[in-house]
């Protein structure tokens, strides 16, 4: 589960969940789900929020207090593949271990570093905040490595 503000940039953008919804082509359930924290927004649909509304990564799932403005995301699965393998060796750590760490299988983990796939949103929630680190800079936005 993620704690977040979604429903909070919604709201201060004073649109409807039905309207949230359209923008990204779901069902305003859909949208509800991702507010409660029930259902995680997929990561590109997260890079997409951000993007067409100004917010940080790390505001949006709740790291921060504050939202930061930044340059457009540009989603590049090989570089954020890069930026989690310098992580994972800057933690000494291996695939397996992390992949533990996450609830996912190593070979999974190993398709995100080497930019085969996007890494979905709870797995990268859950590498960031488990070793505070933020998405932001995973994605290339910044160079400030560490959550506040």
């Amino acid at each position: 589960m993620i704690d977040n503000n979604i429903k909070d940039c919604r709201e201060e953008l004073e649109m409807t969940q039905k309207e949230l919804g359209f923008v990204f082509g779901v069902t305003k359930n859909t949208v509800s789900g991702w507010e409660n924290g029930h259902d995680s927004m997929p990561f590109s649909k997260l890079i997409k929020f951000c993007n067409l509304y100004d917010y940080s990564l790390d505001y949006v799932v709740g790291f921060i207090r504050r939202n930061i403005k930044y340059d457009k995301i540009k989603t590049n699965k090989d570089k954020i593949g890069k930026k989690l393998k310098e992580l994972r060796n800057e933690l000494n750590i291996t695939q397996s271990i992390l992949a533990k760490e996450c609830g996912i299988s190593q070979s999974t983990y190993s398709s995100y570093e080497k930019g085969k796939y996007l890494i979905n949103t709870l797995t990268i929630y859950s590498i960031c905040k488990k070793y505070n680190i933020s998405m932001d800079y995973i994605v290339g936005r910044t160079n400030k490595k560490n959550i506040k």
